[in-house]
């Protein structure tokens, strides 16, 4: 079982460690940034993760690196509570590890057919506790919502109908539900439940608002010069990163690239190291096809005020009911 970092060289670079800089590696997983960032220079990391078990790894390297690495166990939207310390850098590399989806008992995907869990903290709420409980519409929204699936209304009826005659308990199960209902794969290039599956984990895990959490807490923590570095895998995510980075460096609006526009009273608070997303290489894409999908940003932090949280993404009604009387 292994994990290969997804824009590795980029990201280090673009934290640009220095003997004595302490970073966060808030998504420490399989610890690839973490590795890099300690062979780069002589640093410390603190390495988040809300995954028991990659803390568990995470410990294992501290052992190694005396001094060097520390792991704290917790979600990275909590950030700012779990790193009081002033940092030079703050790594977000979004999604579900390799690790996660290479173990079936964890349940991230119907490549095997096993509980239908999902859950990177292994508390709380599971994705079958929401496919057996959430009523049909809130369900249909949170599948639209977060997988941005246009079948949503097909898939929740066909979820409810089953529920009706024996639990949908797997992976397998419900992969083979949402492939009925969709009328099959008729040539297409991914799984039809692929969408379905990616809603699921993202409710299940609250992945939309710890990012939003963690921004605004990278914000409070990172030092002037300090370096905002984030990886996502998919619109949903990176929408937001952008539109936070951008809104941030004071970047929106009308203004030029060397005199952007900002709110009145609101002096930037990051300043963007590139225009434009940072996309793998031909050979990463080669290398290792989960990379296709992925966009770096990066984002200076000022010596201004931090601006404090994001407004907040809230799901559509009906789902955000269902899921705060599951939780």
């Amino acid at each position: 079982m292994s994990h290969a970092p997804v824009l590795l060289h980029e990201a280090v670079a673009a934290l640009a460690p220095k003997a004595g800089d302490l970073i966060v590696d808030a998504t420490f997983g399989g610890g690839g940034y973490t590795r890099a960032l300690l062979e780069a220079a002589d640093c410390k990391v603190i390495a988040l993760d809300r995954d028991p078990d990659a803390i568990a790894r995470a410990q294992a390297f501290a052992r190694l690196t005396p001094w060097r690495l520390e792991p704290r166990e917790g979600r990275f939207g909590d950030l700012e509570t779990l790193v009081p310390e002033s940092v030079d850098g703050v790594a977000l590399d979004l999604g579900v590890s390799s690790f996660q989806l290479d173990e079936p008992e964890r349940g991230f995907s119907f490549r095997f057919d096993a509980p239908l869990d999902m859950r990177m903290a292994k508390s709380g709420p599971s994705a079958a506790d929401v496919v057996a409980q959430f009523p049909e519409e809130a369900l249909a929204d949170a599948i639209w919502a977060l997988g941005e699936e246009t079948q949503s209304r097909r898939i929740a009826r066909a979820i409810v109908e089953a529920r009706r005659e024996a639990p949908v308990a797997t992976t397998g199960q419900l992969a083979d539900l949402v492939e009925k209902a969709l009328g099959g794969r008729k040539g297409a290039r991914t799984h039809p439940a692929t969408k379905t599956f990616q809603a699921l984990r993202m409710l299940v895990n609250d992945e939309l608002g710890e990012l939003e959490r963690a921004l605004a807490g990278a914000e409070t923590r990172l030092k002037p010069e300090g370096r905002l570095v984030v990886v996502s895998f998919h619109s949903l995510e990176d929408r937001i990163v952008k539109s936070f980075m951008v809104e941030r460096a004071g970047a929106g609006g009308g203004g030029s690239r060397y005199a952007p526009e900002r709110p009145a009273g609101r002096p930037p608070s990051f300043r963007l190291a590139h225009k434009k997303s940072i996309a793998p290489s031909e050979l990463e894409l080669a290398a290792n096809p989960r990379a296709r999908s992925a966009k770096l940003r990066v984002a200076l932090r000022t010596e201004a005020p931090a601006w404090g949280p994001i407004g907040g993404r809230a799901l559509a009604p009906k789902a955000a009911e269902a899921w705060e009387r599951l939780a």
